[in-house]
Parts: C-alpha cells; structure tokens; sequence
C-alpha cells in the first residue's frame, strides 16, 4: 500500500521500480491484488505526495500506508477518453465549495475512506476550470451506489458515486485551483506503467500454470510439448511476454530518473495489454477442454485480461498518444 512512499510517513521508502515489479509478481496470482497495489501506490499516494500540502500529507499518507483506502474520480457517463469534458462542477461559496455531480466506474469506490474527486471549479474556462478535491467518505451528500457485476478483476469493486451539494473546505484542495486536469494527466501517464505491470504479470502467471500441463499431457505417446507446432506457439509467446517487460521495465527506468517516459508508457501499457489478451486465449486453447472450465484459472486469466485494453487510457488513445509523440520528435 506503500511502497515508494517515504519512511515518514510509513511507507518503505522503496522505489517506483520496485512497485512495479510488485505489481508484477501480484498479478502472476491475482491481478485484482494487483490493481490495488497499483492505484494505491501510483495514484493515491502520488497524488498526495506531489501536490499536497504538509498537514494534507500528515493527516492522510500514515493512514493510506497502513489502512486506508483512496479511491480516485475522474470518470463518468459522458466523459471516458474525453476525461476533460466532465460534468461534475464544484461551487464556491466561502470558504468552502459545493460539489454536485456523479463518476461512474470509480475503482475502490465500496471501500474506500477517502475520494480524490475531479469537479470544474470554473466552468467558463474549461477543462482549465477543473479542480481536485479530497472528500471523505463520511461526507454527507456523498453516496456510492451499487458494485458492477464485472467480467473480471471481480475482486475489486467499481461503482458509481453521486455528490448531492457535497460540502468540501478549501483546505480540502489538493493542489491549486484548476490544475486538476495536469494533475490527472501525469498521473494517468505513471499509471500505465503499472498497468503494464499487471497486464505482464498476469500473462507470466497464466503461462507458468499452462507450460506444466503441456508437459504433462500425453497424446499419440507423447507430451503435447513435445509437437512441433505446439512448440512454436510457446516459443512466439515467450519473446512476446519479454518484449511486454522489456517495454515496461524501460518506461520505469524513464518515470524514476526524470527523463520523458510518456510514449514510452503508452507503448508499453498498449503492448502488455495485447499480450495479455493473446497470452490468455493461447493458453485456453494448449490446456484443451479443461481451460475452458473454471477447475483451472486460465479462464480467470482471460477475462480479467480485457479490462487492461480498457481503463487507464483504451488501446485505441495509447496508440494517438504515441504517434502524437512521434509526430513531435520528426
């Protein structure tokens, strides 16, 4: 839950690097796990870090190390990849501002303690207007609805949460008034590595469950590794699996020495995901009839490894992202 965090505030003062290879490794079992420690690590804590001001850090980052839950809303109905054209407006009145608005798909949202909400401070300046928010849980007007009966990473909850003239302080501003949309930017960006991460780790654990039975199985007199045309699949998806970490493992080395790591984010986070996908059906198919039950994970595997095309920015924006950032290095 913190693992770059500083020692200070109880965390283990590790790296961004080491988070990554912990998301990693979580999701070889269960990537569920895994996106907690991925949001936690790469969103929450981050966002409070870098932008919050010493009493915001002391009141929040010891309890987000130890027990705390932080859920991060950005989304809603009508503004998905177009984050920046959301509806959810933050009043000012005082000292304090009133937010009305709702999120949808917001991870976390059934257990988490505190909200770091996206509202439009300014509507009149656009996306420039939009502002975030630390709202607690315990915050009247603050509603979370039901939990979405989800295809995969079902061990995580995703639900709606509604603002009915939500009463948030200005000390609650995490950051400076309209900067949200900067802030969610960056953000977003380091999240597609550990994205990438789960996607990786969630393609290794379902080949290192599947290799083993190939072995295993005989037909003809022989294990099914041993044919030849099994063998080149394998091997196809082995070079893919260290390409996928590879790519992901250089955009973490980019993200913790300061250098640009946007396109390389993206390629990596749109690659592991591809990966995921193709690592996941390949391995139903090797383990025949038996994959497709739920007696063994691999069909757990695939249907938790089509979120990662999804969230976190979809295939399709990695891929405007990156050739926006090739178009700007010719």
């Amino acid at each position: 839950m913190s693992i770059d965090l500083g020692s200070e505030y109880g965390g283990t003062g590790s790296s961004f690097f080491s988070t990554i290879l912990v998301i990693e490794e979580l999701a070889k079992v269960d990537p569920s796990v895994a996106l907690v420690c991925e949001l936690q690590n790469t969103l929450t804590n981050k966002l409070f870090t870098t932008y919050g001001t010493e009493e915001q850090k002391s009141n929040y980052l010891p309890r987000l190390a130890k027990n705390l839950m932080g859920s991060f809303c950005l989304s809603e109905v009508g503004s998905g990849s177009d984050a920046f054209s959301l509806k959810t407006r933050a009043e000012k009145k005082g000292d304090y501002y009133i937010i009305s608005g709702s999120k949808m798909w917001i991870s976390f949202a059934e257990h988490a303690g505190v909200f770091l909400v996206m509202a439009n401070a300014n509507p009149s300046a656009g996306y420039k207007g939009i502002t975030c928010f630390i709202v607690d849980r315990d915050t009247e007007g603050l509603h979370v609805g039901k939990k979405e009966d989800k295809l995969g990473i079902r061990a995580t909850s995703t639900c709606p949460v509604t603002f009915e003239n939500v009463k948030v302080p200005e000390t609650k501003i995490l950051g400076q008034v309209g900067q949200g949309y900067k802030y969610a930017i960056g953000m977003l960006n380091t999240g597609r590595i550990g994205i990438a991460a789960q996607m990786l780790g969630l393609a290794q654990g379902c080949f290192d469950h599947t290799i083993p039975y190939t072995k295993e199985r005989t037909q003809f007199g022989k294990s099914i590794f041993d044919f030849q045309g099994m063998q080149h699949q394998i091997a196809q998806v082995a070079v893919q699996l260290e390409a996928a970490r590879l790519l992901t493992y250089n955009a973490a080395r980019l993200s913790e020495t300061g250098k640009p790591f946007i396109k390389e984010a993206s390629m990596a986070k749109y690659y592991a995901a591809e990966v995921a996908t193709v690592t996941t059906s390949k391995c139903i198919e090797w383990m025949g009839g038996v994959g497709f039950t739920k007696d063994y994970p691999m069909e757990k595997y695939y249907r938790d490894c089509k979120i990662g095309t999804i969230y976190e920015g979809t295939s399709i924006i990695q891929l405007n992202t990156i050739a926006k950032c090739i178009a700007q290095e010719y």
